[in-house]
């Protein structure tokens, strides 16, 4: 029998659907390779071997009666942001450690109501804040991909690193992701993979554990522009328990794939070609920019002039929603609790061990930001560049532009521990330079791979569509991926 982990979501769902194959095979088959990987990558950190064979038998079952749903039988992994009823869900960090929820996420109850199949929780920077997945309670994840010749462990990028390494590696079909800053987008850059982050307010937040509430937004890591397409459809849906879930119908996104660009027009923002980017950055964005011109569309200059603006406003805008949302952690309710002499100090001693080092570093930025006397100064202006950011966008999208090209990262992925980045918090931070404008409009933006660097590592190029028009992402995702032809197939150095 073929691998069945090699296979595409699409191509493992239409074989269980055909019964080539089983559902509860196609989770066997899974669950060995994370036995296989697990140490080496450490993509996951629960593995739910029992309840996906289960889930697998009921998938057969419902095929068996001709009940099948559009993921029946389909094997995925779940970051651990999602809560998943009497399963670990701890955000990766040691404050909620032991933490089970009673009540499963809008975003995997959809999923399962699909047929989806759960492995496990996957690996993530704690409590989604990083770039690199480092900052994990559960130590780093090592992405799949290594240079050439080079035995150096690399990141997967951050914070859906898990996530990004696990679909790279064959370790899941596919896999849910959360973006608040590109965290989807960057890792699925560093990786080979294709990530979206949909329209803010196309996915429920509700059972999702919040970083920043504005800019948080779910969306899927899958190994092709199908898959991803496949997987958006079943997590969306209007949920009235998040007030910002919007009642909108859900479009059979699979079906915008192949429409191809003909006809529409690709704007090039002149501000995102930032002094010393690298030549093979600029070489792939030319490139893409080449590929969907000779499909039919036409190439428009644009300018989105606040752009320099928008990584300075987001690490204050996403601090202080973080420091909010944060407050609840104290170590009375839930998770861990260290004793102290009073209350006081029990929230001290439980949120002092509970916190790594950058949620801390971002508490207390957050809660600076939000202080009395620098409210206005900070926050308040951040909001207002923010609307200017929005505002970019809307007149660009006015003048007739249909979707925005640039460069996903402006690099490769580096080197676990790379002393140059853990040195430097704020050059850690720029990783995040051509994808949080995305968040800050609450705009959609797909990465797809496009080409590899000198040492044979992939890049990716980033998307940038108008609000709830994923589809055209997806068409246009779906040129640059058949035009780069890429092997995205890491050698199996694992296992």
């Amino acid at each position: 029998m073929t691998d069945l982990t090699r296979l595409s979501l699409a191509a493992l769902r239409d074989g269980i659907a055909k019964k080539d194959f089983t559902a509860l095979e196609a989770a066997d088959a899974y669950v060995s390779a994370i036995e296989a990987a697990k140490e080496k990558l450490n993509a996951y950190v629960a593995v739910t071997a029992d309840k996906a064979r289960d889930m697998a038998r009921a998938s057969d079952e419902r095929i068996a009666k001709g009940e099948a749903g559009p993921l029946e039988g389909v094997p995925l992994g779940v970051k651990d942001l999602f809560a998943t009823q009497g399963v670990h869900t701890q955000a990766a960090s040691h404050i909620l450690d032991g933490f089970k929820p009673e009540y499963e996420s809008a975003v995997t109850s959809n999923l399962w109501r699909d047929g989806a199949v759960m492995l496990g929780k996957l690996n993530m920077d704690e409590f989604a804040m990083g770039s690199s997945n480092e900052s994990s309670y559960y130590g780093p994840v090592i992405n799949p991909w290594r240079g050439k010749d080079s035995n150096t462990d690399l990141v997967p990028g951050g914070s859906s690193g898990g996530s990004a390494a696990a679909v790279s590696a064959w370790l899941c079909a596919g896999a849910t992701a959360t973006d608040t800053g590109g965290s989807i987008r960057q890792p699925a850059a560093f990786t080979g993979t294709v990530g979206i982050k949909p329209t803010y307010g196309r996915c429920s937040r509700w059972g999702v554990v919040a970083f920043a509430s504005s800019l948080d937004q779910a969306g899927p890591i899958a190994r092709t522009v199908e898959d991803s397409a496949i997987m958006l459809s079943s997590m969306c849906g209007f949920d009235p328990r998040d007030s910002t879930s919007v009642d909108m119908a859900v479009p059979d996104f699979a079906a915008a794939v192949e429409r191809g660009v003909k006809g529409l027009t690709i704007g090039v923002p002149r501000e995102y070609r930032m002094e010393g980017m690298p030549a093979e950055i600029e070489k792939l964005w030319q490139q893409g920019l080449d590929w969907l011109k000779a499909e039919g569309a036409t190439i428009k200059e644009i300018s989105l002039p606040n752009t320099r603006y928008a990584l300075p406003a987001y690490y204050i805008v996403a601090p202080a929603e973080a420091s909010s949302n944060l407050a609840r952690y104290d170590g009375v309710k839930y998770g861990l609790r260290v004793p102290g002499k009073d209350i006081t100090e029990m929230y001290e001693f439980s949120r002092a061990e509970g916190f790594g080092r950058e949620v801390k570093r971002r508490v207390m930025i957050g809660t600076y930001v939000l202080s009395a006397g620098y409210y206005d100064a900070y926050y308040v202006r951040a909001q207002k560049v923010r609307t200017l950011i929005k505002k970019d966008f809307e007149d660009a999208f006015a003048a007739g532009v249909d979707a925005i090209l640039t460069p996903a990262t402006p690099s490769a992925a580096f080197g676990i521990a790379d002393q140059d980045m853990s040195s430097d918090p704020v050059k850690m931070y720029l990783n995040d330079v051509f994808t949080v404008t995305v968040n800050m409009a609450g705009l959609p933006g797909i990465a797809v791979p496009a080409g590899k660097n000198g040492e044979g590592l992939p890049l990716g190029l980033q998307l940038i569509g108008k609000p709830f028009d994923e589809e055209t992402l997806f068409a246009a995702a779906r040129v640059i991926e058949k035009s780069a032809a890429l092997d995205l197939a890491p050698s199996k150095w694992w296992s």
